[in-house]
């Protein structure tokens, strides 16, 4: 059942309780009781600080979703310090002024909860899931968190320990170096070109690193917090006026210029013995603020749906080990991605690489069949509806459109835009956006086996 239709049930199931002590004597008339309906809607205040505050009424259920989202990522990070935003991040769970790291812990699941504390490409995110009678006092703990960490240097040498052992493990996994050399092609020594950092760079980095970042980051200016659940609006308002009303402003966020690389490059990546390869392919497109974006989004399902169908009869038909395959779209302000995955066996690397372009090729050429559009269309907009539904994804889609500019038309619209595309704009945005000639290659894999079977695509066809 979806999150949309369990909360119709819900619904339902309020509006027809009865509690026992409606009944009354017989031949009187019943009273039946007020029925208490959710309250829904959202409603937006900015405090003097420039902190912004989003309350969202949703749900019947007495819990929140409570997420403090700062404009601070890896699009501030130095050419010579990825990384250190994560380090950030990690830091204020190590500890305020008042707090031990263990007593943050301990609050938070009290509550019932747990701080999870995030940086991205370009948020940070503190968040959780509480109670509704338990809303003030997360928000209380979250204040001190990210008002009062201790950025001391025991609590830093712990993070940065902790950031090498994950690092070396990420890297061991094929798909995680593709993802790592793929973005440092195409965004060559710009943000967004390590999405993990490297041992040598993390070993140099220090403190004064990561308290410069809290120091140029961190206040009202670049903040947002989020509120989506169930709960008293007054009562919260003032529980987070109290809270933040005196943090300093700081600076607000500059948008710095991003300038991705598209055009054919090609990288091979060695790994001696292995028996399988990992392909990335893609290239930088259009960002959500564009009109056209949209009916992107349905070619990229359309395409992955193609394709990772086409792997698993493969897989089948050769009764081999099975193989993965699919594509996203990464979407981001001014450095919005698209990519197509794949795992395969090392021999069949090449003719990955071929199946891959071909159904791009399709994509580009060929109108897709009504049926097939309407169900991707259709899986699109459900899937939206159903994340409109819950705390966490009324939250993930604000934070969507705050961070792209995109209106407050945007959720209000976005079933009806994704229904109105056709199989022209499909074909039509495929031929603008996906060139395959302008596809940067990546290969995790042996090359004494898949070294062969990739010279063709070193070069981009004309």
């Amino acid at each position: 059942m979806t999150k949309t239709a369990q909360l119709l049930l819900a619904m339902s199931l309020l509006a027809i309780a009865v509690p026992a002590d409606a009944q009354t004597k017989k031949g009187s008339k019943a009273r039946r009781a007020p029925v208490r309906t959710p309250v829904t809607g959202r409603r937006t205040f900015a405090m003097l600080n420039g902190m912004k505050v989003t309350l969202v009424h949703t749900g019947v259920e007495k819990k929140a979703v409570v997420a403090l989202e700062l404009d601070s990522g890896e699009i501030d990070e130095p050419p010579f310090g990825p990384g250190v935003s994560a380090l950030m991040a990690g830091m204020l769970l190590e500890g305020t002024v008042a707090r031990p790291a263990a007593q943050i812990r301990r609050e938070a699941s009290g509550f019932g909860t747990t701080l999870a504390v995030t940086s991205g490409p370009v948020i940070t995110s503190l968040r959780g899931e509480v109670a509704s009678e338990n809303i003030a006092r997360f928000v209380s703990l979250l204040g001190d968190v990210v008002r009062h960490p201790l950025l001391d240097t025991a609590g830093f040498e712990r993070v940065r320990r902790n950031a090498l052992r994950s690092l070396d493990s990420t890297l061991q996994h094929p798909e995680d170096l593709a993802r790592q050399r793929w973005r440092a092609l195409v965004f060559p020594g710009q943000p967004f070109g390590s999405p993990y950092s490297y041992p040598s760079t993390l070993a140099a980095l220090q403190l004064g690193h990561v308290r410069n970042v809290y120091d140029d980051s961190f206040g009202g200016a670049r903040a947002q917090l989020y509120i989506s659940g169930v709960f008293d609006d007054a009562a919260v308002e003032h529980a987070v006026r109290d809270v933040f009303s005196d943090w300093k402003a700081g600076t607000p966020a500059a948008r710095r210029p991003i300038a991705p690389v598209a055009q054919r490059q090609f990288q091979l990546v060695d790994m001696p013995g292995a028996t399988r390869s990992t392909i990335w392919v893609g290239l930088p497109v259009i960002d959500p603020s564009s009109p056209d974006f949209i009916a992107l989004e349905v070619a990229n399902e359309l395409f992955a749906r193609r394709w990772a169908t086409h792997f698993r009869a493969d897989a089948r038909r050769d009764q081999g080990p099975g193989q993965g395959a699919g594509s996203a779209l990464w979407p981001h302000r001014g450095a919005a991605y698209w990519t197509a995955v794949a795992e395969v066996s090392t021999d069949s690397t090449g003719a990955a690489l071929d199946s891959l372009f071909a159904h791009v090729d399709r994509l580009r050429q060929e109108p897709a069949s009504a049926d097939e559009l309407q169900r991707v269309k259709q899986a699109l907009a459900d899937g939206f509806s159903s994340m409109s539904a819950s705390r966490a994804g009324s939250v993930s889609q604000l934070s969507y459109v705050r961070e792209n500019g995109l209106g407050e038309s945007f959720l209000t619209d976005y079933r009806r835009r994704v229904m109105a595309v056709s199989a022209e704009d499909i074909r039509r945005i495929a031929g603008s956006a996906l060139d395959p000639a302008r596809m940067t290659i990546t290969v995790v894999g042996s090359r004494m086996t898949a070294g062969p079977q990739l010279a063709r695509f070193r070069v981009a066809t004309p």
